[in-house]
């Protein structure tokens, strides 16, 4: 079995990011011709694509915003412990933060009110 670890490099994240998009193109590019033939099958297959797609439009937008919120709350917590009259300005930008999973729930409830 092969344990190669987890990229811990920038780099290593975008190769990653890149195999699996590479990927994912592959496998909706061999799905295009099932689609045009307007099998069952196809439809099937679209309904599933979907489902990956909100499911991944909500995953990796709220990792996004678990990542922005863990840098912006160490920033805030130590400017909060220096001056703490700055309470309500970090707070916004926590919320901004934390906008981002809100976005990608959205974007994933348009994706599912295709289904009808």
């Amino acid at each position: 079995m092969n344990n190669k670890p987890l990229p811990r490099t920038a780099a290593g994240w975008i190769a990653l990011a890149a195999m699996l998009a590479l990927a994912s193109t592959v496998l909706l590019l061999t799905a295009a011709p099932a689609r045009a033939a307007g099998s069952s099958a196809a439809i099937a297959l679209d309904t599933g694509w979907l489902f990956v797609g909100a499911a991944l439009a909500t995953g990796l937008s709220a990792l996004g915003a678990g990542f922005a919120v863990a840098k912006v709350g160490t920033a805030a917590v130590g400017a909060l412990a220096e001056k703490p009259e700055l309470f309500g300005r970090l707070l916004i930008f926590i919320g901004l933060a934390e906008g981002i999973a809100n976005y990608g729930l959205i974007v994933s409830v348009l994706m599912l009110n295709r289904l009808g």
